[in-house]
């Protein structure tokens, strides 16, 4: 066992991977400086279809007409959404309580700021797309109401020598069926939408999500497209910010995908034809239940990252046990518990070693002056010594390292679960998704680290390493004083744990010493 190997640095370079981790999403979660309004008349901006095999990117469209007269405003008892003149989706507001924003007003998820809007056109002949970005489109009615009979809306464009129309059918939870039919061909791209802006993190993963028949998924997060993408047997095409998403899908006829991206590198998904272009799409929060209402499928909205493996079954996990207690941060904390218990005997084993570590310190140290010139005596008898007194240096890290990627995925449920958006727990907790207001969940968490780090037994003797140690509770404190509190919630009844779980061993660890004493003394 070689000296970079010893005990106390393995625990060094754990906490400090740990705190590198929480310096990194401090840095980084940090919500984006939103782009200024641009003014929606006589403005020039890029209109233009995106490249693929068949066509040339046509040049930036000149507007004459007023973007922001709206022609038809759709409402339901979950959303309200506002059609403009060129036949998009231009303002989309949740009505939800739990959806609105500290002032108690409705958010909009349609930012008429960042192009594409859903539900928009752009032809891959340039002549055309200048003219369709010039002539309004009429519809079949100017106000509709989600559960009455008729609840399609028609929108037609008549352009010099094409006509399109659009037809959509809105449902309650903000899902429509859309079916778009051209008087002759003409190949031409429509748009799901830029991915909502409400809750941007540079941390969370944001792009375009594309999900192809054969179940795979592939991830083009902004700043990732160097040239349009093509994709076919697309069945879910999708942009999303944390809460919230902006996707077409169609499982039964997959459909042609393209990704392009803005001035800004960000990506954005367009879904090409030739002439009739039939999916059913949604602009709305990413949450379960009403993705699962709408299509069994439509789970893979929700993203987690690289640990998603073992984040969707947490998730599920901690869903089944909130549709018991009914209650999120109560599920918080007995989800924890029950990790806590399926991990105990890899963490029993881990602080039984430390302390057989701990004991051997002072022999462990009298090995290393003596052998310090020779490291492959020094590590002989270093192994002499752990066998001979069953320590495993080892074990010690194997519990951190199969804890790491538990603790991301429940990290990444806890931070992109809408779920937990204005969800109380207990007390001055009223919202899981937010940071403590009075900060006592940080402190006790601080509190509990540091107490935890008193009585867990301890073999580093480089006065600096000692010192990052027991900084390290303060440290952690002031990062997670703006975490969420369902992620402080979980944190604080980990600790608490550890806590209790170290004192128990100590416990064990220092009755079975009194009894090999004893049993020593007794054989001399």
């Amino acid at each position: 066992m070689s000296e970079n190997l010893s005990q106390q640095k393995r625990i060094l370079i754990a906490v400090v991977l740990s705190f590198l981790f929480f310096v990194v999403y401090d840095y980084f979660f940090i919500p984006k400086t939103p782009q200024a309004e641009q003014n929606n008349t006589q403005i020039e901006q890029n209109n233009s279809a995106p490249r693929s095999t068949t066509n040339t990117q046509a040049p930036k469209t000149e507007l004459s007409i007023n973007q922001k007269e709206e022609i038809a405003i759709v409402k339901s008892e979950h959303f309200e959404a506002h059609i403009d003149s060129l036949g998009r989706i231009a303002k989309f507001y949740l009505s939800d309580e739990k959806y609105k924003d500290e002032n108690g007003k409705s958010i909009n998820l349609v930012d008429t700021s960042l192009s594409p809007l859903p539900l928009e056109v752009r032809f891959s002949d340039a002549k055309i797309n200048q003219e369709a970005f010039n002539t309004v489109y009429t519809t079949s009615q100017k106000t509709i109401n989600v559960g009455d009979e008729n609840t399609t809306l028609i929108l037609t464009q008549n352009l010099k020598d094409l006509v399109v129309t659009k037809k959509i059918t809105f449902h309650k939870y903000g899902n429509y069926d859309l079916e778009i039919n051209l008087s002759k061909d003409a190949a031409y791209f429509i748009t799901p939408g830029y991915r909502p802006n409400i809750a941007v993190d540079s941390y969370t993963v944001h792009g375009v999500l594309i999900l192809d028949k054969d179940d795979k998924i592939t991830m083009l997060e902004d700043g990732d497209v160097e040239n349009d993408e093509s994709f076919s047997n697309v069945t879910l095409m999708a942009a999303s910010d944390r809460y919230y998403s902006a996707f077409f899908y169609n499982f039964e006829k997959p459909l042609n995908a393209v990704v392009t991206k803005d001035n800004h590198e960000n990506s954005i998904v367009f879904a090409s034809a030739i002439n009739t272009f039939k999916a059913s799409g949604y602009v709305g929060s990413k949450e379960h239940e009403i993705l699962r209402s709408i299509h069994a499928n439509l789970d893979d909205v929700v993203e987690y990252g690289w640990f998603t493996f073992i984040a969707k079954p947490m998730f599920e996990f901690l869903n089944f046990l909130h549709g018991y207690m009914g209650n999120w941060g109560w599920a918080i904390v007995v989800m924890t518990l029950i990790v806590r218990i399926i991990l105990f005997p890899l963490t029993y084993k881990s602080m039984i070693s430390m302390n057989k570590l701990k004991d051997l310190a002072p022999k462990m140290k009298e090995i290393r002056d003596r052998y310090k010139g020779d490291p492959q005596k020094m590590n002989l008898h270093m192994m002499e010594l752990y066998k001979k007194h069953g320590a495993n240096p080892m074990s010690g890290c194997l519990p951190i390292l199969i804890q790491i990627p538990i603790f991301f995925a429940i990290y990444r449920v806890l931070l992109n679960a809408i779920e937990l958006k204005a969800a109380p727990w207990a007390f001055w907790i009223t919202d899981l998704s937010v940071m403590d207001p009075w900060f006592i969940l940080p402190i006790f968490m601080g509190l509990t680290m540091f107490i935890q780090q008193l009585i867990t037994p301890m073999t580093i003797q480089d006065p600096m390493q000692e010192k990052i140690m027991k900084f390290l509770p303060l440290i952690f404190t002031f990062f997670f004083l703006t975490f969420p509190a369902g992620l402080t919630l979980y944190w604080c009844v980990n600790n608490i744990c550890s806590l209790i779980q170290q004192v128990i061993v100590n416990k064990l660890f220092k009755n079975h010493k009194k009894e090999e004493i004893a049993k020593h003394e007794h054989r001399s």
